[in-house]
């Protein structure tokens, strides 16, 4: 790609997530201008009055406002988690949970449901058993103190497979009147009761992942050639693996443990990516990271737009996800898997 397609792309990129973020607090079934949306972040920025109704501060501020940047920021998240691990693991198959932290944070959230039926303490158990899972996965993988990438990949299988069948356990032991019907929605994804303190949780842990994958974008050019020739140009592959499954980690962990689960854009946006910038990692990352953000905002926008109900996220991104995906294997004829 020449340095002037570069700086095209660059910019399209930065400007795109902007444009989505702005448009989805202006639509909804109580429309909100462009000005008047630049006027309520003013009056919550400085304190100023800017003479808006109540109910139009309040629903910019403290619902849609909240909820474009959480779901930007999971869109991001995800979809760089996806491109990280697929450059690592060199397979174009996998995606952000390959190494069963949807599955662990969705064991965590219906265990929580069932204990404790608390709505805090559901993404925190989330969080805490979709690391669990990496973890697991990691040493289920290693083998002589390495870490082949099959058996990494064998490794994620078996736990999803596990917590798998321990999240069916809890939905057959679950109050069938409350419990199983909370469970069911948290695993199809959503971000309708996005609150201020969603976003406090789970941004720490995806910004430092995310800011750890941009750290070793440059890294994954190399390992991706594999362990051996990685060890030849004098990397560690081991540590350099750790570095890399940790930051994905957080960040998918950060970004399932308050959305649900929320399947296709760890797997379908780092090829968007490759067939915009080519496939250089350390682009591809961060134009993940950028059409990641705008996927997400916009099946967001679909969800509470399209129905007078609220359509659970990871039902749209799959319509959308699954009939896009084919077209790219047509559109690419498998170049770049």
């Amino acid at each position: 790609m020449s340095p002037k397609k570069k700086t095209i792309v660059t910019i399209i990129l930065i400007i795109l997530p902007i444009i989505f973020f702005f448009g989805t607090i202006c639509i909804g079934r109580y429309y909100v201008s462009l000005k008047d949306v630049c006027l309520c972040l003013w009056q919550g920025v400085t304190g100023y009055s800017s003479g808006l109704s109540t109910e139009t501060i309040a629903v910019v501020l403290q619902i849609r406002l909240p909820r474009a940047f959480l779901g930007a920021m999971v869109g991001a998240a995800l979809a760089a988690s996806g491109a990280a691990f697929q450059g690592l693991f060199r397979n174009p198959l996998v995606s952000s949970g390959i190494l069963g932290v949807s599955s662990g944070a969705g064991f965590g959230a219906a265990l929580a449901i069932v204990l404790f039926n608390n709505i805090f303490l559901t993404p925190v158990f989330a969080f805490v058993f979709g690391v669990i899972a990496v973890i697991l996965s990691y040493f289920a993988g290693r083998i002589d103190n390495t870490s082949p990438t099959i058996t990494l990949v064998l490794g994620g299988t078996i736990i999803q497979s596990i917590f798998a069948a321990l999240i069916s356990l809890l939905k057959y032991v679950a109050d069938s009147a409350t419990e199983l019907p909370a469970i069911t929605f948290w695993l199809m994804g959503s971000l309708a009761s996005t609150k201020t303190s969603d976003v406090l949780l789970a941004f720490v842990p995806m910004v430092i992942g995310m800011m750890g994958l941009l750290l070793m974008r440059y890294r994954l050019n190399v390992l991706s050639m594999g362990d051996r020739e990685a060890k030849t140009l004098g990397i560690h592959v081991n540590a350099n693996k750790a570095f890399i499954i940790i930051s994905a980690t957080l960040a998918t962990a950060g970004a399932v443990c308050v959305s649900g689960v929320v399947g296709w854009i760890g797997l379908i946006i780092p090829h968007v990516a490759r067939m915009l910038v080519g496939n250089d990692n350390k682009w591809v990352v961060p134009a993940s990271m950028s059409v990641g953000a705008c996927f997400v905002i916009l099946c967001d926008t679909i969800c509470r737009t399209l129905t007078g109900g609220e359509i659970p996220l990871g039902i749209i991104t799959a319509l959308i996800g699954g009939p896009f995906f084919i077209y790219l294997l047509k559109k690419t004829k498998g170049r770049n898997w």
